[in-house]
């Protein structure tokens, strides 16, 4: 008999283990605490028999067994009881010792396991039997959560109490068991109510409301976290309606006065769930589907529109952060599709700070680009759209990312990367372009034999030169006499090159630890200006395999990824990284630590603030903190 959990773990284990090692989800994870004959099945469990084996579906999550006929057949004699809490005297019936007292354990093994099982029926259930169920079905405690629910007690605040939105909020919280009053309060707008439970601990409060035609409900907190949530949200997604209809035709998607009724139970009903799950220490509704977008420890807030029914969860953090748990600030990202999942958080079209870098309908080759267009920053007027390029589409992605969360702090003053080793190898090559475009040139550059046969540079500078047909010229310079810092430009090549004219315009450089790294992310550089067709514009600063190890991080190099495959390329950097760092640093004076001393939390507020709560790494000041 094997087990099989659909949540997350997939792995197999025999019938014979004394442990399964699938995810348990409730406190009867396994180990000693073995099922004991007042366990009874989890309500709300469906179960499908297979030919040899057997599929349970619980609430947060699904198990497998298979592997013997006889399996359905255990199962067949052991449902009624576990139904009925009548597995004592089933087990009473059973030999100790025998196949079929063996089989029943094991199986039982793999329901306690995987959070299927509850001890006996509480001693003092919820009074109201629906109720009751739905504790069973859900908490891993449910004589706590039985004991928190009968206690409490609940307010609504609408600004009209007839309206759908505060009906239908009372009758799903009388549903729940919880005494409800319904105040009026002429301050809230008229789309908003508020839902706060008191009796069970710390007053809980949730908000739902609408911005535009989209409708939300916030996670729990104090009610002056769940007011200033609510006024952040509305005021995003109303702007992000009004962008939405500037592009699109508004008669296509008409706007209601007043929110529909079904629209309306909805979201009192999702306000109602959160705030009943809060009160008896129940998990939030959203880390039921295991939604790997969300972020753990990053409070989410529930998104629902009308036309078309959708509604779903998404990671936010607003701009005023009361509560303690607001304060939250992740570890950095281990790899580079951890960074892109927040990045992807970050950017939402109607919540995100930040615009989420994507390809578009930009061509892909022959290099991936992808586009953002931040809000308009400091005096500009309008917004800037910023295209770039990589190695790989996720690499242009998480590079444009921190371009333009730059260019909204401070183009010149912040460098922000998706950890400390990347934002610090962003910023001293920043330093170390600035400073070798300005430098003397007054020692040899490195023999072109020993670096121009590098695969990926071959492949770049054939694509500009030959496939795009862009008459250039490049050139390599040591940074310093015995350094392992190199600094590489690709100019275009003026069309009446003669005496008196200066070099033609740059179309890209980078800073590596070897010439010919430098050289192919130059070159690289320069296929992506061509491609942008930004003409007269000037290239970002150099970034170049700045990201590299984070995108190697966790990630096999197959033994025939040469540097000409960009995987083996990227490992290679990867590798050379650290030492680059260092000898930049050691040329370029940067500062000694990585990040600046982290704000207490309640002053970390802003954008810089928010990069920093989601685990990235911003450094300001290019001379002091590079």
């Amino acid at each position: 008999m094997t087990g099989e959990p659909t949540t997350h773990d997939t792995e197999n284990t025999p019938a014979g283990a004394a442990e399964d090692t699938g995810a348990a989800g409730g406190d009867r994870a396994s180990g000693g605490d073995r099922p004991h004959p007042g366990d009874r099945l989890r309500p709300g469990t469906a179960v499908t028999p297979l030919r040899a084996g057997l599929h349970l579906r619980g609430r947060r999550g699904s198990l497998t067994l298979e592997g013997s006929t006889a399996v359905p057949v255990v199962w067949g004699l052991l449902e009624e009881p576990l139904r009925t809490g009548g597995l004592a005297g089933f087990r009473e019936g059973l030999e100790p010792g025998s196949a079929v007292r063996a089989a029943t354990d094991t199986l039982l093994g793999r329901l306690a396991d995987h959070d299927l099982l509850l001890p006996a029926p509480p001693a003092a259930p919820h009074p109201d039997p629906a109720v009751a169920r739905w504790i069973d079905a859900t908490a891993a405690h449910p004589d706590a959560a039985a004991a928190l629910l009968t206690t409490a007690r609940a307010e609504v605040l609408a600004h009209d109490p007839n309206s759908p939105t505060a009906t239908a909020a009372v009758r799903a919280l009388t549903a729940g068991g919880v005494p409800v009053t319904l105040t009026p309060d002429p301050d809230l707008p008229p789309d908003r109510i508020l839902l706060t439970v008191r009796g069970t601990g710390p007053d809980r409060t949730v908000a739902a409301g609408r911005g535009g035609a989209t409708g939300y409900v916030t996670a729990p907190g104090s009610t002056a976290q769940a007011r200033a949530d609510a006024a952040a949200l509305e005021a995003r997604l109303t702007h992000a309606a009004h962008a939405a209809d500037s592009t699109v035709d508004s008669a296509a998607a008409p706007q209601h006065r007043r929110i529909p009724g079904t629209f309306a139970a909805l979201l009192a009903g999702a306000a109602a769930h959160r705030l009943l799950c809060a009160a008896a220490r129940l998990p939030d509704p959203a880390t039921e589907a295991d939604d790997p977008r969300l972020l753990p420890g990053i409070p989410t807030v529930l998104l629902a529109d009308a036309r078309p029914a959708r509604a779903d969860h998404h990671s936010w953090l607003g701009p005023e952060r009361i509560d303690a748990d607001r304060h939250v600030r992740l570890a950095p990202p281990t790899g580079l599709a951890e960074a892109l999942r927040r990045i992807t958080a970050l950017g939402e079209h109607r919540l995100g700070p930040l615009p989420a870098p994507l390809p578009g309908d930009l061509p892909q080759l022959p290099v991936p680009l992808a586009t953002c267009t931040p809000p308009a920053a400091g005096h500009a007027t309008t917004p800037r759209t910023l295209i770039g390029g990589g190695p790989r589409l996720d690499l242009a992605r998480l590079e444009l990312f921190c371009r333009a969360a730059e260019l909204l702090l401070g183009e010149t003053t912040f460098t922000v990367g998706a950890d400390p080793g990347h934002a610090r190898g962003r910023a001293l090559r920043h330093t170390a372009a600035r400073r070798l475009a300005t430098a003397p040139h007054d020692h040899p550059p490195p023999d072109p034999a020993h670096w121009s046969g590098h695969p990926q540079l071959r492949h770049w500078w054939t694509t500009l030169t030959g496939r795009l047909a862009v008459p250039a010229r490049l050139e390599v310079h040591r940074a310093a006499p015995h350094a392992h810092a190199y600094r590489a430009v690709v100019r275009r090549t003026p069309h009446e090159p003669g005496p008196g004219r200066g070099p033609g315009p740059l179309l890209g450089e980078a800073v590596e630890a070897t010439p010919g790294d430098a050289a192919a992310f130059a070159a690289l550089a320069a296929v992506t200006a061509v491609r942008t067709a930004a003409p007269g514009g000037t290239p970002p600063p150099p970034s170049g395999g700045a990201a590299a190890p984070l995108a190697t991080a966790g990630v096999p190099t197959a033994a025939w990824e040469d540097p000409g495959w960009t995987g083996g390329w990227l490992a290679d950097l990867a590798g050379r990284e650290e030492a680059l760092q260092d000898t930049l640093h050691r040329l370029y004076g940067a500062g000694p630590t990585t990040t600046p001393p982290a704000p207490a939390p309640e002053r970390d507020s802003g954008l810089a603030g928010l990069l920093r709560s989601f685990g990235f790494t911003v450094l300001h000041t290019p001379e002091e903190a590079r």
